[in-house]
């Protein structure tokens, strides 16, 4: 784990950042990233957080000291991205992320299809906790604002995203193309990375790796708004106050959702997919 020291810092993007989100060739309205404004001011008191996300290999020896089932093995599916959109898909879970029997090789890539619950029943185990969206975000910026854990400059080579694996891409036409590239040689396999591969370039102010990209991580927050009166994606207030926020983006997305301010919401009761993980915080 990494030693954070805590501190007080302005959580959030600046009005500069939206701005330059609108003037960018980026796919999404300004709306989208309404959410990450105002600035408020948030003060951590010294905690540990993983410096990984948690693995495939480390999430298995859970299972096997608990004999825990995941939400996607009761329910017998998980959430994949098929030809089109989102669809479920029997099997899917931890250890078979397409589906398709279980998965090789994906022991130090981070475990995926956990939900909200599998998370916090790890942390659990484990004696450890979920960070909050505060300690995620100080931790993968550090006290000075960037736009990612690296600086204010992108490097693709620094973050597993699609366009680390594809190139820049500006639409989510150009997207679908890779993907169904991807889909078509290997089936709905998540595009994971064994975790601490783009590092140090890629880790954050105090160490972390893997804030930007490779997947998503459940925090303990729960969704709200900055400022209730703020301009952002109606479909956003529809979450708040019952989803968990996630954080980090994922090897599905475009540099402008791995940015250490980006937010996005996730179901607790239940919904996982193949694109979300976590990792594990506990007070110094």
């Amino acid at each position: 784990m990494v030693c954070v020291p805590g501190g007080t810092f302005p959580m959030g993007s600046p009005p500069w950042v939206l701005a330059w989100l609108e003037r960018e060739s980026q796919p999404f309205p300004g709306e989208w990233f309404g959410d990450e404004t105002p600035q408020r001011t948030r003060t951590v008191r010294p905690y540990r957080i993983d410096r990984y996300p948690v693995t495939v290999d480390e999430f298995a020896e859970f299972v096997r000291d608990t004999g825990y089932r995941t939400g996607a093995e009761r329910a017998g599916r998980g959430m994949v991205y098929g030809s089109g959109y989102w669809e479920e898909r029997a099997g899917a879970c931890w250890h078979s992320p397409a589906g398709e029997g279980r998965a090789e090789g994906y022991g130090d890539h981070p475990v995926v299809h956990v939900s909200f619950e599998d998370a916090q029943s790890y942390a659990t185990w484990a004696g450890k906790r979920l960070p909050t969206e505060a300690e995620w975000e100080f931790a993968a910026r550090g006290p000075v604002f960037r736009l990612w854990p690296w600086g204010d400059d992108w490097r693709r080579e620094n973050a597993n995203t699609a366009e680390y694996h594809a190139g820049r891409l500006h639409s989510p036409g150009e997207w679908r193309r890779w993907w169904e590239s991807v889909r078509s040689r290997s089936g709905p396999l998540p595009q994971t990375t064994a975790v601490g591969a783009f590092g140090p370039e890629g880790d954050s102010y105090f160490g972390c790796s893997d804030m930007a990209g490779n997947v998503y991580e459940w925090n303990s927050t729960v969704a709200h708004l900055y400022d209730e009166e703020v301009e952002c994606d109606a479909t956003l207030r529809m979450v708040v106050g019952r989803y968990r926020v996630i954080r980090g983006g994922s090897w599905m997305n475009f540099r402008y959702q791995v940015r250490c301010s980006e937010r996005m919401y996730g179901d607790p009761d239940g919904w996982s997919n193949f694109a979300t993980g976590f990792r594990c915080a506990v007070d110094a």
